[in-house]
């Protein structure tokens, strides 16, 4: 599968990306918000120019009367402000909606993570409420709230 955004691209993650992808998680302006995953083979790389400059995963709830999907997304930190995060999210979210059916989709920053939050916005999704103790940051062991965001399919810019 290969996903292609407007400036950005979504593919599996291939071998040697899992290095790249460890060093950008672990970034200061990374580590912020998220966490070194278990896993890097359940994500997508997002490609700029034949360069891995983040990842993007997704999951979905089959269950038909919850039907949905949830996404995520992060990127170097060289690269944050450039609407390329913005990119990401819209193009897996064209095709969790338009491809794989999903009539809703959710997504959920740190209730401090400004910058994401804004980015989700442009792509259509609008806040639903704060999740209070949401998260743990894994660099102070504290408790952080979330914001818990989704985006109908008709809402979809």
């Amino acid at each position: 599968m290969e996903l292609r955004g407007a400036e950005v691209v979504l593919r599996p993650v291939a071998v040697g990306d899992e290095e790249v992808l460890d060093r950008i998680v672990r970034e200061p302006e990374v580590a912020a918000w998220w966490s070194p995953p278990d896993d890097f083979q359940r994500m997508l790389a997002v490609v700029l120019q034949g360069e891995v400059i983040g990842a993007i995963q997704y999951q979905e709830e089959t269950d038909p009367e919850f039907r949905h999907a949830g996404l995520d997304v992060f990127l170097t930190a060289r690269h944050h402000g450039k609407g390329l995060g913005t990119d990401a999210v819209r193009t897996l979210a064209r095709w969790l909606v338009h491809d794989r059916g999903h009539h809703r989709l959710t997504i959920d920053p740190a209730a401090a993570n400004t910058a994401a939050i804004r980015s989700y916005r442009k792509v259509g999704f609008q806040p639903v409420g704060i999740m209070r103790s949401y998260w743990r940051d894994h660099r102070t062991g504290t408790w952080q709230d979330g914001l818990l965001m989704d985006l109908l399919a008709e809402e979809l810019t």
